[in-house]
């Protein structure tokens, strides 16, 4: 683990589509969840994803010096007027990952606190996150707690 100098954490850029993609394909191979395409393959694909999904989903990474170290991804979506309030919007934390070496040093509470502090600025009523199990400790350190009235199914 390094200390946290020389870190920055900001919106991704065009150019940091391939090492965000990168991330990703390591997250799945480091949890042994097999993959069904070539590494090319699937950055490209992922990056033209980013590409044409950006309006709802933004990406902010975790840099030391100019290597991306971290990723999580808040998907904004609208939801129905109300008489109280015409213009809602809530936010899905995704994808989020910080590489091996670099966790359990407050880089990832960093990174969180970005988007949710993004996540304010944009007026979000709430932000919901899928957890992996080793995850949900951090996620309530920044405030993400449990709700009996969020349910999903799988259709």
């Amino acid at each position: 683990m390094q200390s946290n100098s020389n870190i920055t954490i900001r919106t991704a850029g065009p150019r940091d589509l391939e090492a965000v993609a990168g991330l990703r394909w390591q997250w799945i191979v480091e949890n042994d969840q097999g993959v069904d395409i070539q590494r090319a393959d699937f950055v490209r694909h992922f990056t033209t994803w980013a590409r044409e999904n950006a309006a709802s989903h933004t990406c902010t990474v975790l840099v030391r010096d100019d290597t991306v170290i971290g990723m999580a991804w808040l998907a904004v979506l609208p939801r129905v007027p109300s008489p109280r309030a015409l213009d809602r919007a809530s936010g899905d934390l995704q994808c989020v990952y910080v590489v091996p070496e670099e966790r359990n040093s407050g880089l990832g509470a960093r990174l969180l606190d970005a988007v949710l502090n993004r996540a304010r600025t944009l007026g979000l009523e709430r932000v919901t996150v899928h957890s992996s199990p080793r995850a949900i400790p951090a996620y309530a350190r920044s405030g993400f707690e449990n709700s009996p009235r969020l349910l999903h199914t799988r259709p």
